[in-house]
């Protein structure tokens, strides 16, 4: 493609097309099925506060993009997605106004070329050519040539060069530093900073796993399916530490036969281990009744519930959305599982009726960023209060709700020092609770720390960054 049309000849410059002749209006160039789905999950990210990892699947499906398009939409949707911040800063020195002056719809396109520029391997040629192409069809022929100017000056470095002229020092600032070269949040670098403590090495080993696109993880549904068939049928490997969980590479799990029939599901290793770490505390009396305080969308009430049902028990599910809770029937499907429209802070439920319960509380969701490519971007520091709020409130709950030898387990997908050991150790002081050391009910997974909580990496566990806390209230 030329970016510099040559002169019609002949005739003025004014001149319009013979008498008697209509010129043929230009045709619009045909866009790549792959990258425009890619543009649309971040254009419904931007406009919707939509969620990526929901949006492109599904677009993937209507449209049937598959195979090597698939993998395409896959990694710019995504990638550009986590990489927004340092992409923005790339952008804001090469282009000529504030990026918050750019129309939406042709920063979306600028972010998707700049990923496919510093971040894959397709030549720059085609990376600037297809944006330009995209910038036309959405904002017209002035803004494909602003495009054009602010995408070549970003192709004329890669990121390394980019980061090395626009991170700050890393002697001054290493925690900024590192937070652009794996592109994510000051602050949120910083709270991974204080969970790893006096492990400050690992910082970035932990923010890169963190950058990293992640693999699929399914859990198998006890007592119906073992981890070593699912693994033979969908041609994954065992998990190295969930005795249900199985690894895949990539593809679409939603094709997948045995996530048809309810045998199966999708579930990142970290979120079984919780769930079984749970399941394993020793009880004395009873241990019929379970309960799942804050279950939407369903997964870890899927593997309580079978778990529980091995047992002859059953399995309370309390969720406060009714389209959430439709997600925890349909996960639970076949288990006996009664799922509860409600607040868990105050639910309509017996207090000390349960064996077992289950706080999966509402948080940040910085241990999975991976997945949610967009949330690190949508995140604020002001969020960690009102949801420490929540934290508190839904463990007191719980509290009233488990009988006397039964246990709690506190779960957050965050290692922010203030949603989890903060949260644990000032609700266990005040309730009298006693703290069951977690790590004994993680056997085999490595690198657990001095406990009595357990805090799961990406970079240490290959698992989201899951937090847990477990609980026992005292005889009397």
């Amino acid at each position: 493609m030329t970016f510099n049309q040559p002169r019609r000849r002949g005739g003025s410059r004014n001149s319009g097309p013979p008498r008697g002749r209509s010129e043929a209006p230009r045709r619009p160039p045909e866009l790549d099925p792959a990258r425009v789905a890619a543009l649309e999950t971040l254009r419904a990210v931007r406009e919707r506060d939509a969620y990526a990892n929901l949006v492109l699947p599904k677009l993937l499906r209507e449209r049937k993009i598959t195979g090597r398009d698939a993998a395409l939409a896959t990694e710019l949707g995504y990638g550009t997605s986590r990489a927004q911040g340092l992409l923005d800063a790339v952008l804001a020195a090469c282009a000529d106004r504030p990026l918050s002056e750019v129309d939406g719809r042709v920063l979306d396109v600028l972010r998707l070329g700049a990923y496919q520029l510093l971040r894959t391997r397709i030549p720059a040629h085609a990376a600037v050519a297809s944006s330009v192409d995209m910038v036309r069809v959405e904002a017209g022929g002035g803004a494909g040539g602003f495009a054009n100017a602010v995408l070549r000056k970003v192709s004329q470095q890669d990121e390394a060069a980019w980061v090395e002229q626009l991170a700050p020092s890393a002697e001054t600032d290493p925690i900024g530093n590192l937070a652009l070269r794996t592109a994510h949040p000051k602050w949120i670098a910083q709270s991974f900073a204080d969970a790893l403590g006096g492990a400050h090495g690992e910082l970035a080993d932990a923010l890169a796993a963190d950058d990293a696109r992640p693999g699929v993880h399914l859990v198998a549904r006890p007592g119906e399916i073992s981890a070593d068939e699912l693994a033979a049928i969908t041609g994954g490997e065992p998990a190295p530490y969930s005795p249900y969980g199985v690894h895949l590479d990539s593809g679409d799990p939603g094709e997948l036969e045995p996530i048809r029939q309810h045998l199966a599901a999708v579930q990142d290793e970290g979120s079984q281990l919780v769930a079984v770490a749970l399941s394993r505390v020793p009880v004395t009396g009873t241990d019929e009744r379970w309960l799942d305080l804050c279950a939407g969308p369903g997964g870890k009430a899927n593997v309580l519930g079978a778990l529980v049902a091995i047992q002859g028990g059953t399995l309370d599910a309390v969720e406060q959305a009714e389209h959430r809770a439709k997600l925890v029937r349909q996960a639970t499907e076949g288990l006996p599982v009664t799922v509860h429209v409600g607040d868990g802070r105050e639910p309509d439920l017996p207090e000390g009726a349960f064996d077992r319960v289950l706080v999966d509380a509402p948080c940040t969701g910085l241990g999975a960023l991976r997945r949610r490519p967009e949330a690190r971007w949508r995140r604020k520091p002001e969020d960690v209060g009102g949801l420490t709020k929540i934290q508190r409130e839904l463990l007191r709950s719980a509290f009233r709700l488990v009988r006397p030898g039964g246990v709690v387990g506190y779960v957050v997908c965050s290692p922010h020092l203030s949603e989890t050991v903060g949260i644990a150790v000032d609700a266990a002081r005040r309730a009298k609770f006693e703290v069951v050391d977690a790590r004994e009910y993680f056997p085999g997974v490595p690198e657990l720390g001095e406990g009595p909580y357990v805090q799961l990496w990406p970079h240490r566990h290959g698992t989201d960054a899951m937090f847990c806390a477990l609980f026992r209230r005292p005889e009397q």
